[in-house]
C-alpha cells in the first residue's frame, strides 16, 4: 500500500512538473517591446504643398489637367505643410535617381534612429540576437540589413531577415518574424528596422492610376526594440497579445490593386486599380473575422450573435439583397463595439479616406481617429512605419496606462490586412516620453483647422475648368 502511494505521489509529482514546466517556458515565448524611436528627419527636408507644387511642375509629361488632378489629391489628402521628403527632391533630381540616393537616404534613416534607441536603453549593437529589416522599394546588393551589420559591427551569429515588396503592412509581418523566434529561442534581443525608400520610386509617367502615388508617401521610419527577456519584462512598455495575417494574393483583383509595372512610356510606378478599396474592405473583414474572438470579451460576441440573428430573422429577402449591392458603395459596418476590449486604434495613416472607412466601420468617433489623422497631418504616409508615428502621438499624449490594449491595422500590396494588439505593461501617461518625435510640437496638435492652406489661396482647384482653357497661376509658375 505505501509503495502504491508512493509511486501514486511521484506521477502526481511528475505531471505537477510537466505542467508547470510548460506554463513556465510559455512565458520565455512572450514578446515585448522595450522601446522605440521614429525618424524624424532635419527640417531642411520638409515638405509643404506650395514646393510639392514645383515638383509636379517639373514633370514635362503631365497636361493642365494632370497637374490639376494632382493638386486637388494633394489639398484633399490631410497631409500637412512640415513632413519630409528625400534630399534629390530639393536637388531637382527626382526624375533621375542614383542607387547612392536611395541609400543615403536609407543610411541618415536608420543611423539616427537605431543609435538613438540602442544608447537611450544601453544596449550594445553585438547585444542584438535577431535583426529583422523591411523597406519594399528598394533592394541592394548587400542588402540594408547587411549594411546595418557592417555599421555596426554586429555578431556573426545574428539571425538576420531582409524584406522587401511587402508594402505598408510589413510592420506587423516582421514582427510576426520576431514573435515566432521568440517561440524557439530564450533570452533574445531583437531589432525590428522599418521605412521606405522613396529616392528611386519617383514616377515621372502621365497615368492617372500611377501618379496619385507621387503625392501619398513621404520620408520616415523606425526602430523597435523587442525582447522575450523575463529579466527585461518591466522594463517593457508593451506586450504582443495577438496577431493576425491576412493575404488575398490568390485573387486575381486584390492582387492587381497595388502593383508596380511600367506605363505606355515605360515609366515605372506603383499603379492603384480603381479596386483597391474593394480589395481592402474585404481583406480587412477577413483579418477582423479571425482576429475579433481573440481580442473582444464573450458578452460581447454573444451579443452581435443574437443581434445578427434577429436582423436575419426580421429582414425581407428582396430588401436584403439591395442593401448588400449597396454596402460597398456606403460602406460596411462591423456592427460589434470593439471598444469593449480595446482601448485605442493604431490604424496605417494610408491616407484620409482610409481613417475614415476604418473610423465607419469599427463606429469609431473623432478621438479614436485623432492619433491617425495627426499623424497623417504632421508625417505623412510613412508606408510601414506609419503605424509607430501613430502609437507615439498616443505616448505623448499621455493617453497610454497599464493593462491598456492598442490595436494596430495595417494594409499592404499583395493584398494583404494585417492587425495585433498590444498590451501596455507600465503607465506611459507619466512624465515625458524620452525620445517621442512628437515631443517639438506635440501641444500643437491637434490644430484648430486640417484644411489645406491651398483651399483658401487658390480657389481654382475646385472649380471645374475647360482643361483646354486652364491655365496655371503666375504664382505657382
Amino acid at each position: 500500500m505505501d509503495l502504491l502511494l508512493m509511486l501514486f505521489s511521484l506521477l502526481v509529482s511528475y505531471l505537477t512538473f510537466k505542467i508547470w514546466k510548460r506554463i513556465d517556458s510559455k512565458r520565455d515565448q512572450n514578446c515585448y517591446i522595450l522601446d522605440y524611436q521614429c525618424h524624424k528627419p532635419s527640417d531642411d527636408r520638409m515638405v509643404n504643398t506650395q514646393f510639392s507644387g514645383d515638383v509636379i511642375l517639373r514633370n514635362k509629361h503631365l497636361r493642365l489637367n494632370e497637374y490639376k488632378f494632382l493638386l486637388k489629391a494633394i489639398v484633399s489628402s490631410g497631409i500637412g505643410e512640415q513632413t519630409y521628403a528625400p534630399r534629390l527632391f530639393f536637388e531637382g533630381r527626382e526624375q533621375h535617381p542614383t542607387i547612392q540616393d536611395a541609400i543615403s537616404e536609407m543610411e541618415e534613416f536608420y543611423i539616427d534612429t537605431i543609435e538613438k534607441v540602442l544608447e537611450r536603453n544601453k544596449i550594445s549593437p553585438s547585444d542584438i540576437d535577431i535583426l529583422v529589416v523591411n523597406v519594399s522599394m528598394l533592394n541592394s546588393t548587400p542588402s540594408l540589413s547587411a549594411r546595418i551589420i557592417n555599421h555596426y559591427k554586429m555578431r556573426d551569429d545574428i539571425k538576420v531577415f531582409n524584406l522587401t515588396a511587402m508594402g505598408c503592412s510589413a510592420s506587423v509581418i516582421a514582427i510576426d518574424i520576431v514573435k515566432n523566434i521568440f517561440k524557439t529561442y530564450k533570452n533574445k534581443l531583437a531589432l525590428v528596422v522599418t521605412s521606405e525608400s522613396l529616392s528611386p520610386n519617383w514616377y515621372s509617367g502621365s497615368n492617372r492610376s500611377m501618379i496619385l502615388a507621387n503625392c501619398l508617401f513621404r520620408s520616415g521610419g523606425c526602430a523597435v526594440l523587442l525582447t522575450n527577456k523575463r529579466s527585461l519584462s518591466r522594463r517593457a512598455m508593451f506586450k504582443l497579445r495577438c496577431l493576425v495575417r491576412t493575404h488575398h494574393g490568390a485573387r486575381d483583383d486584390s492582387f492587381n490593386a497595388c502593383i508596380q509595372k511600367e506605363d505606355e512610356l515605360g515609366h515605372i510606378g506603383v499603379h492603384l486599380d480603381k479596386t483597391l478599396p474593394k480589395a481592402a474592405t474585404r481583406a480587412f473583414v477577413d483579418n477582423l473575422k479571425v482576429i475579433t474572438p481573440k481580442i473582444l470579451p464573450v458578452t460581447e460576441l454573444l451579443r452581435f450573435m443574437l443581434c445578427l440573428l434577429i436582423k436575419k430573422l426580421r429582414q425581407n429577402p428582396s430588401k436584403g439583397s439591395n442593401v448588400a449591392q449597396a454596402a460597398p458603395k456606403a460602406g460596411i459596418k462591423a456592427g460589434i463595439n470593439f471598444k469593449t476590449g480595446i482601448d485605442h486604434f493604431c490604424i496605417h495613416t494610408g491616407g484620409k479616406a482610409v481613417i475614415d472607412a476604418i473610423g465607419y466601420s469599427l463606429d469609431l468617433n473623432e478621438y479614436d481617429l485623432e492619433p491617425a489623422r495627426m499623424t497623417l497631418h504632421r508625417f505623412g504616409n510613412t508606408s510601414a512605419s506609419s503605424l509607430w508615428y501613430v502609437l507615439g502621438y498616443m505616448e505623448a499624449k499621455k493617453r497610454l496606462m497599464r493593462g491598456d490594449r492598442v490595436f494596430m491595422i495595417s494594409f499592404g500590396a499583395g493584398f494583404k490586412c494585417n492587425s495585433c494588439v498590444w498590451e501596455v505593461v507600465r503607465d506611459l501617461n507619466v512624465g515625458e516620453a524620452k525620445g517621442n518625435v512628437w515631443n517639438h510640437c506635440i501641444d500643437e496638435y491637434p490644430p484648430k483647422s486640417l484644411l489645406n492652406p491651398f483651399f483658401e489661396k487658390y480657389g481654382w482647384i475646385n472649380e471645374e475648368d475647360d482643361p483646354d482653357t486652364f491655365k496655371i497661376p503666375d504664382e505657382l509658375m
